[in-house]
């Protein structure tokens, strides 16, 4: 009987410009090997305090728009009291605030349940840290 709780940590890079990158290939594929066709939970956590996790639909301009909705509420100048690294920094520890650093998916028959769009996101405005871990842990 295999184990009912896997995890799997990804290392990824998001570069030095803010970014919305996919995962949602890593969580199938994850899912494919941990899952062994079983009905569960996705859990996707990014250990950081300035980067999220979003559901929402890539390529077709949605993940620009949530950067750009985002460069808008929490705009990169001196108005943060935290100072460190670059300019405006601190909107980037504000973020995990509107992009939670987790996500829970439902999992059936060892599928992730996504809507027709909906993609799985990690959301980093932090240009001064550009690795990044995401842990993904299937329970089920």
């Amino acid at each position: 009987m295999p184990d009912t709780f896997t995890t799997h940590v990804l290392n990824v890079t998001t570069g030095r410009t803010e970014t919305v990158l996919d995962l949602t290939d890593d969580c199938t594929q994850f899912l494919a090997r941990a899952s062994h066709g079983r009905d569960g939970l996705l859990n996707i956590f990014v250990p950081h305090a300035t980067a999220g996790i979003a559901i929402l639909e890539t390529g077709a301009g949605s993940d620009d728009d949530l950067l750009t909705a985002l460069q808008t509420l929490l705009p990169a100048d001196d108005r943060w009291r935290h100072r460190h690294g670059t300019p405006g920094h601190g909107r980037d520890h504000v973020l995990p605030a509107l992009v939670p650093p987790h996500a829970t998916l439902p999992v059936l028959r060892g599928r992730l349940e996504l809507g027709t769009w909906q993609s799985v996101c990690l959301v980093d405005t932090n240009v001064d840290n550009r690795d990044r871990q995401v842990r993904l842990s299937f329970l089920g």
